[in-house]
Order: C-alpha cells, then structure tokens, then sequence
C-alpha cells in the first residue's frame, strides 16, 4: 500500500502541498471544513465591495479534479491520537501515516475577545461580508439621519492596526467615500466620512523600511484620513473608541464611532492548541507551535506544521512572518521532504527566501520592497497588481479579477456594493426609526423614507440637502 499524507487544512500551505505531491507515490488527503481555497490578500477588496467572493475563492475538488492521488474530505478536525496516527473527526475518525497541520489563524484581540462583536476583523468571506455590510448601512444610515452629531458618528470610521491590511482598508475606504459613493445620495456628502487609522507602532507598515513606511503616510494623509500611531486601544464598544497614546502626560480621546475594524493581530487558530497538548510542543504568545527546522514538530517527525500555525525562526532567530509567501514555500518543502524519505534521503533545513514586501494604498499608489529595490506609486501599484493577479489558484479567477480591477480603474465603480444579510450581528444598525413618510408639493409619495420626509419644500429646497444634488422625487412635481 503507498504511504497515506493526510494534510489538514487547504490554505496556501496545505494546497501547496497537495499539489506538489502529485508525482510522489503516496495517497493524499485533504481534510478541510470547507470546500473552497481562499486568496485571503484580496479579502479586504470583497469587503469594500470592488470584488465578489466568487473571485477570489475556488473550489478545492475543482483545483485538484485531475490530480489522481488526491482526494477531498469535506470535515472538520476535532482532536489528535497521535500514538495511534489518527486523526478524530466530528463524525468519525482518519488514520495516516504521515501528518501536515496547516490550519492557519484567526483574528486576534490580544485578551480581549469581547471586543470582537463591535470590531470586525478580516480573516473569512464571512468576516468580509460583514464589514462590507457595516461600511455600505453606516452610509445610508447616515443618509436617513437628521441629527448632525449623530450622523457625523455615522461617517466616521476607525481602523485599528496599520499594517498592510489596515491600510489598504483605510485607502480604500477613502476612495469610496471621496469617488465611488459621490453621486449617490441626496442628505449627505460622502466625502465627509473620517478615517482614523490606529496603531501603537510609531509608524505605519512597521515591517517595512522607514522610507516606506513614510511615503505610505504622507499618501494616507493626502487622502484626509487620520493616522494616530504610537496609540493603543483603552477601550471599545459599538459606540466609541477610548485611544490612549503612548507618549508620557498625553491624554486620552474618545472617538464616536459606529464602525470599527480591527486589523491590529492574530493569533493560532484553535486546533493548534490541541495538538500542542497531545505533542506536549511549545507555543508562543501566539498560540503556534515551536517547530524543528525541518517544520516536523520535536519527537514526531511524521508530522508537519505549517504556514500561521507554525514558529520557524529564520538565521537571525526571529520568527518567520504569517504571509502567503511563507505559507507556500514550506508546503513545497514539507512536500519534497516526504518525497525524499520515499526514496531513504534527507533534506536540508527549510530556509524562508524573502521575496519582498508590498502593500496598495489607494488608486494608483503602492509601495513595494522587492529585495534591495524600492518602489513607489504607480510603478509598485503596478507590481503590486501582478503579483497578486498570478498569485490566484485558478486561470479562471485571473481573468475575472483582472477585467473586474480595470473596470473599477475606468469608471471608479465598486460594483459589489450589495447589503446582504440584513439580520447583521448589531442591533443599533439601520434599526433607528424611520421618518414619517411625506408627501411632494405635488401630492405624490416620495419613492423612499428620508430624513427630510413630511418637510414642506419651500422655492423648490429641500432643507439638509447637498446643492450639487439631484432634486427628490418629491420636489419635481408633474412638470
């Protein structure tokens, strides 16, 4: 019988790793609880609505239908026998001869998990879902709000965390709220939305160099939104934000806010922690497991841990960073090892090859490390967009996106701008009463309930409404 690899989890390490078994003469399992690979780089495009989950996600039985040593286990991972090389299923069990563990992370509130129902973090279609859902309600709540205090609360926007994820965020929502929501409502102007990007670093994108680390700042600021870094979070709730900056005296500031998302961490994700217990490894303050070089956990050498589960120190002994890039390369190498033992050799230790870094902040504006070079705007954008656009499983998604990307870049539409879901985890939102609904100067029923609903229109003005705007329904009469 050939050896059986049961690989856990089908992010880019786990998926990774299938595909380079291929020619090996094993029998492979893919064990995931869902049925579809994940670009998660490109998760902050479906929850600002430039993209649609279908565009970034593949299904795991579609990417692998033709490779014949593979099958696919829809199933969710519960526990770890590993003195009896078996797997517990929440319906059952699977045994295997060699193991890899790659099931990747979760958002991370640094002990702070109730704040999880009023910041949001990005780590799942769901997760991007329902921030695409808060951002789109807080503007046509803010649209129906007559109060101006509480409809300022409405329009603004609070990211904590300025790392590539928050950024971007932050980038992109400026650019919906300064050209994709321009002409859309009639009460409020978009623009006026305020970013407030947070982070206790002293600098953005504290991973790269401070040269751009300090372009991509001075980029945030042209697009109006606030940086507040060296700056830690009090407290939140689904109203506010307490920030409490490092600096010795300085006071704190309450910021009222009705959308808050949090990009500041992760941590392991749960599994991780069991098989911890069952090995008896060591973990780190962030729930992965401290590997041996070869990425096999310390008296198990069957077993693999991959990608954000896994500590893997490189040559200075600092921990490996949790992106895609690192994720694939030890999938590969955690592939070539079991093939290697087939064949009664050995391989040297995993060594990380560090590509670069980059991050998109808005339009046109990037910045990107790609060894020792150093790009910045339209020339890293451009770098940024190709690396990504082939980064994508399938051919088929590299078409959509990239047709997707340059009808946004032509005509500044997000055109996945869809509340879904109404019944969203926050009970304050768009549940605020609805304004009696009035009648036009020509009797007829406005075509929706408004804030300035029931007003009469004196000289054609609608009190509250933007100049530049289209009149209402209402004001137009049958002329």
């Amino acid at each position: 019988d050939r050896q059986r690899v049961v690989i856990v989890g089908g992010g880019f390490a786990g998926l990774n790793a299938t595909r380079s078994l291929r020619r090996a003469d094993v029998q492979v399992t893919l064990v995931d609880r869902r049925n579809f690979h994940l670009f998660q780089p490109l998760l902050y495009q479906v929850a600002t609505g430039g993209l649609s989950p279908g565009n970034i996600a593949a299904p795991l039985r579609s990417i692998l239908r033709r490779q014949r040593n593979v099958e696919v286990l829809l199933a969710e991972v519960t526990d770890f026998d590993l003195a009896g090389r078996c797997l517990k299923l929440a319906d059952g069990e699977l045994s295997y001869d060699t193991l890899i563990v790659c099931t990747g992370s979760q958002t991370g509130y640094f002990g702070r998990g109730e704040w999880a129902k009023a910041a949001p973090g990005l780590k799942s279609i769901e997760d991007a879902l329902d921030i695409r859902h808060r951002i789109l309600s807080a503007f046509e709540a803010a649209e129906r709000e007559t109060d101006p205090q509480r409809r300022r609360e409405w329009l603004t926007f609070i990211i904590i965390g300025a790392g590539p994820t928050g950024v971007e965020l932050a980038g992109t929502l400026a650019e919906i709220a300064s050209h994709t929501l321009k002409y859309d409502y009639r009460h409020i102007n978009p623009a006026d939305a305020r970013i407030v990007l947070v982070d206790l670093a002293d600098r953005v994108l504290g991973a790269f160099p401070p040269d751009l680390s300090a372009a991509a700042a001075d980029r945030l600021r042209r697009m109006s939104i606030e940086l507040r870094t060296s700056t830690r979070v009090q407290s939140l709730d689904e109203g506010s934000v307490i920030l409490q900056p490092t600096a010795a005296e300085a006071k704190s500031e309450t910021i009222a806010a009705h959308t808050i998302l949090w990009a500041a961490g992760v941590e392991a994700s749960p599994l991780g922690r069991k098989l911890a217990v069952t090995s008896g490894c060591e973990i780190d303050r962030m729930g992965r497991l401290i590997v041996q070089p070869d990425l096999t956990l310390p008296n198990h050498p069957e077993v693999f841990v991959l990608g954000d589960l896994a500590h893997c120190a490189d040559k200075q002994g600092k921990p490996l960073p949790g992106v895609a890039p690192t994720a694939i390369q030890q999938g590969q190498y955690a592939a070539r090892l079991i093939a290697a033992r087939l064949r009664g050799q050995s391989l040297p230790p995993f060594e990380y090859c560090d590509y670069g870094n980059m991050a998109t902040i808005g339009r046109s504006a990037a910045v990107a490390q790609l060894g020792r070079w150093k790009f910045t705007g339209f020339t890293a954008w451009l770098i940024w967009l190709f690396v990504h656009l082939m980064q994508l499983v399938r051919f088929e998604n590299r078409i959509l996106v990239l047709i997707q990307w340059a009808w946004n870049y032509v005509t500044f539409n997000r055109s996945a701008r869809l509340i879904t879901d109404v019944a969203v985890h926050r009970s304050d939102l768009l549940l605020t009463p609805l304004a009696p609904l009035g009648r036009g100067a020509g009797g007829e029923e406005p075509l929706l309930p408004s804030p300035t609903a029931g007003m009469i229109a004196v000289c054609g003005e609608v009190p509250n409404r933007r100049p530049d705007s289209p009149r209402p329904f209402g004001e137009r009469g049958r002329g």
